[in-house]
């Protein structure tokens, strides 16, 4: 893990709702079908958003923490473990999602320290989600329609000398090396570029970079780190399967502009009965960068 300060704008490529980790931009998936995904994907880069937390400027542990647009609660988890004196308020707009952090949490006997709120960050009422020492937003304001109106409420939220940390996804992780797939190679480069317009279309802030927007909002940015992320796939199985559920949702916008060649190779990398299939290939990384603003109100 490498990091650097960049102030360049970032493309990323996956990100999630004001309320969880939607990998294609698609906001139509089964909540089961991305809960897998954020779980996958929490469990594949446990170090780097712990890395994250520990980064994290902070005059003082916070006590109180709103987790804007948590997921099934990667950041809300981490960032419990990181400070242990602190409750979480864990904002979503999926009643599934919620539920399965409730579940993690009365599983890890933490359900004191944990409140989920329902919401569409959105809307312009937004609930009372008290005064925060700390707001973290991993991957979540890109989808909103308008950020600038949420940066501003997140400002009013913030305590005084509270802390918000907003991470931003500098593309979407690639798995495969660049030879392959064999018989297609470059196949995976030529898929995401297949989703570029759609995703220009409905997730116009993804990979922006928020320092300008930060600012504007009224908040003075204190630092900026970029953690770039490159995963053996011998560290962990899981990211075969994070590989194969990724490529599986792209799949489903990069279909109507790749060739007959390029989606019958695809099929066959997510057909699980295959022998190329990315549940079997022994030459899998994740390769991505996350960077993360840290900014106080001006």
């Amino acid at each position: 893990m490498t990091s650097t300060h960049q102030h360049t704008p970032h493309h990323g490529d996956h990100g999630h709702r004001p309320g969880h980790d939607d990998h294609d931009g698609q906001h139509a998936h089964s909540d089961a079908g991305q809960a897998e995904i954020l779980d996958l994907d929490a469990e594949v880069l446990a170090e780097h958003i712990a890395s994250i937390t520990g980064w994290l400027p902070l005059e003082r542990e916070p006590r109180q923490i709103v987790d804007l647009g948590c997921g099934t609660g990667a950041g809300t988890f981490a960032l419990l473990e990181r400070f242990p004196d602190a409750h979480v308020t864990a904002v979503d707009t999926s009643a599934g999602h919620l539920q399965l952090l409730r579940e993690k949490a009365c599983a890890r006997n933490l359900q004191d320290r944990v409140r989920t709120v329902q919401a569409d960050l959105d809307r312009d009422d937004w609930p009372d989600l008290g005064a925060p020492d700390l707001v973290w937003a991993s991957a979540s304001m890109h989808h909103m329609a308008q950020p600038d109106r949420a940066l501003t409420a997140v400002r009013e939220l913030l305590a005084p000398d509270g802390l918000f940390a907003v991470v931003e996804l500098a593309g979407f992780p690639r798995f495969l090396p660049a030879g392959a797939p064999e018989s297609r190679p470059g196949l995976e480069e030529r898929a995401h570029a297949a989703t570029d317009s759609f995703h220009a279309e409905h997730v116009p802030h993804r990979g922006a970079d928020w320092g300008p927007m930060l600012t504007a909002a009224g908040f003075t940015v204190e630092d900026e780190r970029t953690i770039s992320v490159d995963i053996d796939g011998a560290r962990s199985e899981a990211i075969g399967r994070y590989a194969h559920g990724s490529l599986q949702r792209i799949r489903g916008v990069a279909a109507p502009a790749l060739s007959p060649e390029d989606l019958a190779a695809l099929d066959d990398l997510l057909d699980a009965d295959s022998p190329n299939s990315l549940l079997h290939r022994e030459d899998l990384a994740v390769r991505t960068e996350r960077t993360v603003w840290a900014a106080r109100r001006a």
